[in-house]
């Protein structure tokens, strides 16, 4: 009987990209899947299988892991990096497809990250549906894929770019891969576009993002794709509440000092602090981190800064004493509950686009501070529309 109730359900594998914020997209939309009636495997890394998320006991999901061969070194280039996790995840799906079909609870759809590359040619070999799930905005896609066409020629001349349904975008608007400066990841590029190669196969392709959000450009690329927009792909109870358990993304890779994050701001006036974080891969150059740190020292602001420990060399000496007053500095935080925190009046962001969705979702004012990769454009977009939501 239950193989047979089994076999009446949609099953579905999901493989997210082992990186933060990569993941949290994927995972949650797994969730939101599963809570259907859906029944969802996931590929992923150790750290998945062993979170929290593994562990909602409201939300069946079947969690298989990779990991890292012992012995095995991940390349230090970015590009070859990629290219080695795509060798790992891709050699086990196979054998995971086998072993469903044999249990009498077949997987008739993969959804993979857009970075995932072969995951489409794979799933179609098998006899199943590919689906790809892109983490970006719609806007830095569709640059990327007329880069792809050629239609878009690198490197590029003049000081605007003009695309279909996309405002008119300075050069420094762009996606910081395009621009004729950047040189910091060699190779990340043609990675990147390798998400395009083919992509109109695909039986579905998903966005996190929504239609209000990038309504001009989201019709454009449904004409080009069989695309859908489902996000913003954040835990429930952050945005409509419709699964009570569903609190938080589940994974950290990181650990959030949540406990001294709360206590801090529970001592505050509401909408007098100051969120700042920069994700979980941006490094601030020296003499950023320097200017940020000497302005919060000389401003009466209180402030959460969120520094990796990676990065916490930087701050200048004696910091952390001379801004105890008004400020704290973390290693990590717990974000949407910092967020959604009544003494949180700003949040002060490098423009990672799940940290300006969660903004967003939680009516959050933005200043940005872009980085790098899509970054910039995310900002342009913050400037743009959310703006004119009194977000950005």
């Amino acid at each position: 009987m239950e193989k047979q109730t089994l076999a009446n359900k949609p099953h579905i594998m999901t493989i997210p990209y082992p990186y933060q914020g990569h993941m949290n997209p994927m995972l949650q939309f797994s969730k939101r899947l599963a809570s259907k009636g859906v029944q969802i495997t996931i590929l992923a890394t150790d750290d998945v299988k062993t979170s929290k998320l593994a562990h909602t006991s409201s939300i069946n999901i079947e969690y298989i892991s990779y990991e890292i061969e012992q012995g095995d070194e991940i390349p230090k280039s970015v590009a070859a990096g990629l290219g080695y996790i795509n060798h790992k995840v891709l050699k086990r799906v196979p054998g995971i497809i086998e072993k469903h079909k044999a249990s009498g609870s077949p997987i008739k759809v993969i959804v993979y990250d857009s970075l995932i590359h072969g995951a489409l040619e794979l799933a179609h070999k098998l006899g199943l549906r590919g689906a790809s799930l892109f983490t970006q905005t719609c806007a830095v896609c569709s640059v990327y894929y007329h880069v792809q066409r050629g239609s878009l020629a690198l490197p590029l001349e003049g000081h605007t770019v003009s695309l279909p349904s996309i405002p008119v975008l300075e050069m420094e608007d762009l996606p910081s891969l395009v621009q004729p400066h950047d040189r910091l990841y060699p190779g990340l590029l043609e990675v990147i576009k390798k998400q395009f190669v083919d992509l109109e196969k695909a039986d579905w392709i998903f966005f996190n993002v929504f239609d209000k959000l990038e309504e001009e450009i989201a019709k454009w690329l449904s004409s080009q794709w069989p695309m859908k927009t489902i996000g913003p792909s954040i835990p429930s109870m952050f945005l409509d509440k419709r699964l009570p358990d569903d609190r938080d993304y589940g994974l950290n890779l990181f650990k959030p000092d949540a406990e001294a994050c709360i206590k801090w701001l529970n001592a505050k006036a509401t909408g007098s602090v100051v969120y700042i974080s920069f994700g979980s891969v941006a490094n601030l150059a020296q003499d950023h981190m320097d200017e940020l740190a000497w302005g919060l020292l000389n401003t009466n602001i209180n402030f959460l800064w969120v520094v990796r420990e990676t990065e916490q060399n930087k701050l200048p000496g004696n910091f952390n004493a001379d801004a105890s007053e008004k400020g704290l500095v973390v290693s990590w935080c717990p974000q949407l509950e910092v967020l959604a925190h009544k003494a949180v009046g700003s949040f002060m962001t490098h423009c990672g686009w799940n940290s300006m969705l969660e903004a967003l979702s939680l009516g959050m004012p933005m200043l940005v501070m872009p980085q790098r990769a899509d970054q910039t454009t995310n900002a342009k977009i913050c400037c743009g529309r959310m703006a004119n939501w009194g977000l950005g």
